[in-house]
């Protein structure tokens, strides 16, 4: 595994079969019968509507096909030359994407609910793990074992997420209604539990001190900038966090449906101004602003439980799967000029305007 890695940092496989996974047009799906597919996401109809094709899967047949349900699948972050899986059959795989063979698998003594790489990390190779076990685990590529272990959690860990800005920092939520920040170079290991009252103990009872929900937490989603942190829970409130100080904004969401019994896969945009929240809600997506908690609108599509949500920020793309068995891509609808000549006039750029003037105005 130690070479495999070496070889994807020093560049010595062949460059035209790897590409940055995050400008990729290919996508990764985990299906609740274990197979996992990879499918090409390139328009060459160039139509509206179109169906994007298998490029290959690892299918029933496989010797090496997960057992049970996929859970999370992601890209290794440099390229699209490895990618990762876990799944209820208590393992994690970390895959060869030219051979589609497994390189490496760690194996758990319960289900793995969800597990991630981070995007940013340059000085380690750990995929943070949430299983049925209250302890979260750290796997290291290059050792190829469960290198540390961190403990905090009363109950399942139900996601986990890296920070996009510190590469140490790694957010866990669990079934006992607690989310916590985590430096993973400390010895004591958690920085901050969040406090859904900030602190402000004649609110709370003392069973509810220190939770970030009143039910189980099962969603979590970093802001692009790292600064603040997203996170849903089965008491049907979404709440967000500075996550640097653990303050809870109080952005008020409303009720957001969450009757998951594992973990939600809820998404945010990058590069959006505003930026918006997609949250699966039964059959529809709903999309929220983040900073204000607006609804904008529910994207309605799909014929059952929408699962999870992906953004690809490099193309501006919303996917989403769904117990109906299809994987559904929205993109921004653009908006028509409106035909008042006026309004144009006062939203050209001063730099595109007509600097000549006419012989009459001149006269």
């Amino acid at each position: 595994m130690l070479a495999f890695i070496s070889a994807r940092q020093a560049g010595l496989d062949h460059p035209l079969r790897l590409r940055r996974a995050e400008s990729t047009r290919s996508m990764l799906s985990g299906g609740s019968d274990g197979v996992i597919v990879l499918y090409d996401l390139e328009n060459f109809s160039r139509k509206p509507c179109y169906t994007c094709k298998a490029i290959c899967s690892v299918g029933r047949s496989h010797p090496d096909v997960h057992k049970f349900s996929v859970e999370t699948v992601q890209w290794y972050p440099r390229d699209t030359g490895m990618f990762t899986s876990s799944s209820f059959d208590k393992t994690l795989k970390i895959w060869d994407t030219n051979t589609l063979q497994p390189a490496d698998v760690f194996n758990f003594e319960g289900t793995v609910y969800s597990h991630h790489m981070s995007p940013v990390a340059t000085k380690h190779c750990l995929i943070a793990v949430g299983t049925k076990s209250p302890k979260v685990q750290l796997c290291d590529l290059k050792s190829g074992s469960c290198s540390q272990i961190l403990q905090g959690h009363r109950q399942e860990v139900l996601a986990v997420v890296w920070s996009p800005r510190y590469e140490y920092v790694l957010a866990t939520a669990s079934a006992d209604s607690r989310v916590k920040l985590w430096d993973v170079r400390r010895a004591s290991g958690c920085l901050i539990t969040l406090d859904q009252y900030n602190g402000e103990k004649s609110k709370a009872s003392s069973e509810a001190a220190n939770t970030a929900h009143n039910g189980r937490v099962n969603g979590l989603c970093f802001t692009s900038d790292g600064l603040h942190l997203l996170t849903i829970g089965t008491d049907d409130r979404m709440r967000l966090w500075n996550s640097s100080s653990g303050e809870n904004t109080l952005v008020n969401y409303g009720k957001v449906c969450n009757e998951s019994r594992k973990g939600l896969k809820f998404t945010i945009s990058t590069g959006c101004d505003p930026e918006f929240a997609f949250v699966p809600y039964g059959s529809t997506i709903a999309v929220y602003t983040i900073y204000s908690g607006e609804l904008i609108t529910m994207l309605r599509g799909h014929y059952n439980t929408v699962d999870c949500c992906v953004f690809q920020p490099n193309f501006q793309e919303l996917y989403s799967g769904s117990k109906d068995c299809n994987i559904l891509a929205w993109v921004p609808a653009l908006r028509e000029p409106m035909p008042d000549e006026d309004a144009e006039k006062q939203r050209l750029n001063p730099a595109f305007e007509d600097g000549w003037s006419s012989s009459d105005d001149d006269g």
